[in-house]
Formats: structure tokens, C-alpha cells, sequence
């Protein structure tokens, strides 16, 4: 757990991004994000396939290719808003050295015929070209050692490798430049178990080490979030629901789609697995054409007792030291630990 009182690294403020294809309506894939990340703070971010949280790690890191665009809001790193940056100094200046994003599949990424040290002389003399190519594959050692990872890699073809190794790979190269901020999306996704864990072992030694200051890690995977994160924010239909600590999330949810989402998961774990397993009924929404107000209402259990506020739009508040987007009754503002003021997730 990262220290109260470190400084806040990261600020994401209201940020939007829509799809925009050629003959069809918008969709609304980030719709209106806000959190903040501190200095060596790990944020999981947990959602149900198509929620956006892919969206969201291309929006933090400015990269809005069509037929992604930029809606609104600000990313503000180190108090510099980034996305008011253009895009050659985004690359310059930005993506890579300050914040570094490792995309779905990234294993896949790698050039099958070229050595990994050509790779590492390509990413950091992009970036430098001062640098020496000595310089360059002796940097790419020491990161290789602080990663546990034999420095014979650099002499071989990424066709060489399995997934898990790829994978462990692209990390290596993703932080050569030392980021301020990196977003790993679904790293352990195609991996088995135990390949899993040492990937996560992985990651948290980049932050213990301060190899990348503060982690994103994106993933539909919330049990793998309990032992890589130091919070949780869950992500429906484009916007945050619920952002706390990790012991929040996993054994007291308060948003009903936490809930919901958390009884639909099988776990062997005492605490949870006493709980039955339940079925979010219902499909997501069509982002094309959101509901209005809470997103998740035509799917809640709790939401038909109050249907006329639940249509209304929300704001993340705070409820039982966590924020959650919702006015269910279930959170009843009669609660001592209920604030009717809307705040930023911090």
C-alpha cells in the first residue's frame, strides 16, 4: 500500500473517448472517467468484456487513432496536461518515457525476426539518439537483472520464446525508459496459472523497485487484482461504479454491480466462496445509446424500488470510505457514512 501522503502522480479528469466509424451513431466506449493515482500506488481496474477499459488505458496515454476521438477532459501528469500536447510531442516527449502502455496480446508484438537487443536499440534510440548502441544493450542488462530475467535474451529471436517469457519480455523493453506511469492491459490473459503469478510477482517488483513509479494493470480478472493492487476500480458501460481498496471490493462491495459481479465468480477462498454463485441477468448496454442514469439500472436488482432516481445521472460519492457511483436504496442517505457531495475518486 502506497503511503497516504506520497504526492499525487497521475490526475485522469473527466476524460472521454468515442468511437466514431463512418455511417453509424457515436460510441460512448469512456464517458466521463476520473481518478488519481499516487506515487507508487498499483490501481487495478476490473470490468466485463466491452466495458472500456482497453478504451481508457489508449485515452490516458493520448492515443486516439481513428476511429477513436478525443471527447473532453484532462490527463494530467506531474501537474502538465498531456493531451494538450500534440501528437509529435506526445511520442517524443510522453508515450515510452513517461507513460508506457502494454496493449492486449503485447507478446504478439514482438518481430519474430529480429533479436531483442535490435529491439532495445530501436525503442531507446527513438527516444535518444545520442546513445550509443553499447549503451543502449548495457542498460537493457541491467533491467534484464533487476527483472529476473537471464541477459542471454538479448542475444535471441522473440520466436525463441513461450508466451509467459514474451510476455516478461515486453515488460522488460516497456520500461527501459524508466515511466513515470505503466498500463499493463490483460497481461496475464492466455497465460496459465503458474506463469500468471510470476508475471505478477513481476510487476510489483518494477514499483518496489521504482523501475515505473505508479502501475495500471487492466484486467476482467478481479482475484488476479486481489494480489497485484493496492485499490480496485470497477468499470461498467464506460464509466467508474466503484473505486476502493482491494479488501473493499472483493468482500464488501457496496455498487450492485460490484455485487453482482463479484457472487458470479467461482473462488476457493474463504470469505468468498461461502457466497452462491449468481447471474447477472440481462445484457450490457448498447454504448451506441446508453440508458440514461445509471448505466447498470435495467440490470439491477436493487433498481426498481426507486426507478426515478436511479434514471437520473450519477456521481461517484463517498459511501463507507470508498466511492461508488449510485443511488440505489441500498445506499440510503440516511447513513452516517453516506455524503451527498459528489468529489473526485482519489
Amino acid at each position: 500500500m502506497p503511503d497516504q501522503n506520497r504526492d499525487i502522480l497521475l490526475e485522469v479528469d473527466d476524460i472521454k473517448g468515442y468511437y466514431k466509424p463512418k455511417n453509424t451513431s457515436s460510441v460512448k466506449a469512456v464517458n466521463g472517467v476520473s481518478f488519481k493515482l499516487k506515487e507508487g500506488e498499483t490501481l487495478g481496474v476490473a470490468g466485463e468484456s466491452g466495458c472500456g477499459k482497453s478504451t481508457l488505458a489508449r485515452c490516458i496515454s493520448g492515443l486516439f487513432n481513428p476511429p477513436l476521438e478525443y471527447e473532453g477532459g484532462r490527463v494530467i501528469l506531474n501537474g502538465r496536461d498531456i493531451l494538450s500536447l500534440n501528437n509529435e510531442d506526445l511520442r517524443k516527449d510522453i508515450r515510452g518515457r513517461k507513460i508506457s502502455y502494454i496493449p492486449q496480446s503485447a507478446m504478439n508484438a514482438l518481430n519474430p525476426t529480429a533479436k531483442i537487443k535490435t529491439l532495445v536499440w530501436n525503442i531507446i534510440h527513438q527516444h535518444n539518439p545520442k546513445v550509443t548502441k553499447e549503451e543502449a544493450i548495457a542498460k537493457a542488462k541491467r533491467r534484464s537483472e533487476e527483472l529476473n530475467l537471464p541477459t542471454r535474451i538479448l542475444n535471441e529471436y522473440a520466436c525463441e520464446f513461450s508466451g509467459g517469457m514474451k510476455q516478461r519480455i515486453v515488460i522488460m523493453l516497456s520500461t527501459l525508459l524508466d515511466p513515470e506511469v505503466l498500463i499493463a492491459d490483460e497481461p496475464t490473459s492466455a497465460l496459465d496459472v503458474s506463469t500468471q503469478k510470476v508475471l505478477v510477482k513481476m510487476l510489483h517488483r518494477l514499483v518496489e523497485k521504482g523501475l515505473a513509479k505508479s502501475l495500471i494493470f487492466i484486467t476482467h480478472d478481479l482475484i488476479t487484482l486481489r494480489h497485484a493492487c493496492d485499490r480496485i476500480a470497477v468499470m461498467y458501460a464506460g464509466e467508474f461504479v466503484e473505486i476502493g481498496t482491494v479488501d473493499q471490493i472483493v468482500f464488501d462491495p457496496v455498487h450492485p454491480y460490484t455485487n453482482a459481479l463479484i457472487s458470479s465468480i467461482l473462488v476457493p477462498e474463504p470469505g468468498i466462496r461461502e457466497k452462491p454463485l449468481k447471474v447477472i441477468s440481462g445484457k450490457p448496454p448498447d454504448l451506441h445509446n446508453p440508458p440514461q442514469g445509471c448505466k447498470f439500472y435495467p440490470r439491477c436488482e436493487a433498481g426498481g424500488k426507486d426507478e426515478q432516481v436511479c434514471k437520473e445521472e450519477q456521481e461517484l460519492r463517498e459511501v463507507k470510505g470508498r466511492k461508488v457511483k449510485c443511488a440505489a436504496p441500498l445506499l440510503d442517505s440516511k447513513d452516517e457514512n453516506y455524503e451527498e457531495v459528489s468529489i473526485h475518486a482519489e
